[in-house]
């Protein structure tokens, strides 16, 4: 069912800004009317009761690389025109995206037919078989278009930034702990019976090594 609404509302809509959406409209990809008020209007089809909706997701890491989610949204509209355009910022290492856990939430509830990615690491960065085997459970269709320009090499770059920053997070408290267990090594061996177990001493300091 077509129905014709303001700029900002198929902005939101498609999942882009207002400038984009003119820009598609100029180039002839967007259909739209002028009211009487020649405040121009623009088509969006809904679904039909009987079915599903198909929900596009488009991701980018920081809000500086807006032109690359305008030209993945573009390119996702461009294979499925009826489709909900979803856009997000957010690292990819990031779980707890809003509008991704939404996704996830109706993939998991069987609301949509189709979840659509460009590129693997739209949606995730680890764990894409877990977002397999969740649309498979679903019976929601899983479709990866592997557009590889569309995956910011930038990303890639701060992904494994963050990683290393992590770990060597990790690596920083385990050489504070490491400290302590080895004090209470040596009071432990400096005991009378002066028998040491280092398996229960690492225990007690709540760490693993």
């Amino acid at each position: 069912m077509k129905r014709y609404v303001t700029p900002k509302e198929a902005a939101d809509y498609y999942g882009v800004s207002i400038s984009t959406l003119r820009r598609w409209d100029n180039q002839g990809n967007k259909g739209s009317i002028r009211t009487q008020g020649n405040q121009r209007r623009f088509c969006v089809e809904g679904q039909t009761p009987q079915s599903k909706p198909i929900v596009c997701y488009a991701r980018v890491s920081t809000h500086s690389q807006r032109d690359d989610l305008d030209r993945q949204a573009e390119f996702l509209w461009s294979k499925y025109p009826n489709a909900e355009i979803v856009t997000e910022v957010g690292s990819r290492l990031n779980f707890k995206r809003r509008k991704f856990l939404k996704i996830l939430e109706r993939i998991y509830s069987a609301d949509i037919s189709a979840f659509v990615v460009a590129y693997p690491d739209r949606a995730v960065r680890f764990g894409f078989p877990l977002l397999e085997w969740l649309c498979q459970k679903g019976g929601v269709k899983l479709v990866v278009l592997n557009e590889r320009k569309l995956s910011p090499e930038q990303e890639l770059v701060e992904d494994i930034l963050s990683i290393l920053h992590c770990f060597s997070a990790r690596l920083y408290g385990l050489r504070k702990y490491q400290k302590q267990v080895n004090q209470a090594v040596q009071e432990k061996a400096s005991e009378p019976d002066g028998e040491v177990d280092t398996q229960q001493c690492q225990e007690a300091q709540g760490v693993s090594i």
